[in-house]
């Protein structure tokens, strides 16, 4: 007898989705793709989520070891949520799922937050060579840190960027406005401070196809 809460396959895919096919769950993994989150930054990033249900997926990513929980050093010294070993290896699920994605239609008045803008920077960047950059970017109070190593992005997560040759400031949506080619940086009220270019050039990468 299987369990209501298993498809009873032996196939991987089914397997996966007995872990990860939970309404919500896969939403909640991808907030913790750029770093630990506390319980209430979850609740907040996610919020047609009631607590009930945040707190079950979060039980159930635990026990099957997609999610750990940890406590950041003093003086922070908050519980938080992060992704396993395991739970890391999601990754290009995630940039496949994305682009797949990118022909569904858009539900009217959908919440947009900065961390699926950040990561949709990293799934869509376009490499070219010859220029190197650390950018900050502040998004509806989150910080996020950027660097570019000849023209590759290899490091994005969040938290404040040492020393950044420009930093980007607004809302998740003024950001996604600009990617898009809605509008100009000013236009979206997205500010830029520092290195004009950098950041132009920074923009035109993750300028989104089509």
């Amino acid at each position: 007898m299987t369990s209501a809460r298993t498809y009873g396959q032996a196939c991987p895919v089914a397997r996966a989705m007995d872990v990860l096919g939970e309404r919500w769950a896969m939403l909640v993994v991808r907030e913790l793709r750029l770093g630990p989150r506390r319980y209430s930054d979850l609740a907040a990033q996610l919020p047609g989520l009631g607590p009930t249900v945040l707190a079950a997926r979060l039980r159930e990513l635990e026990r099957s070891g997609v999610v750990r929980r940890e406590t950041l050093p003093p003086p922070g010294a908050a519980r938080v949520y992060a992704l396993t070993e395991w739970g890391a290896e999601l990754e290009p699920v995630f940039a496949a799922l994305a682009r797949w994605g990118m022909r569904a239609p858009v539900p009217p008045d959908a919440h947009l937050g900065p961390d699926p803008v950040l990561l949709g920077m990293r799934t869509f960047f376009r490499s070219t060579p010859g220029w190197d950059a650390v950018v900050e970017v502040r998004l509806d109070g989150e910080v996020y840190a950027l660097r570019v190593e000849d023209g590759a992005l290899t490091d994005l997560h969040r938290g404040p960027a040492a020393d950044p040759d420009a930093t980007l400031t607004g809302t998740a949506g003024a950001l996604h406005a600009v990617r898009t080619g809605t509008l100009p940086p000013d236009a979206a009220g997205l500010a830029v401070t520092g290195d004009r270019a950098v950041a132009g050039r920074l923009l035109d990468a993750v300028r989104l196809p089509g």
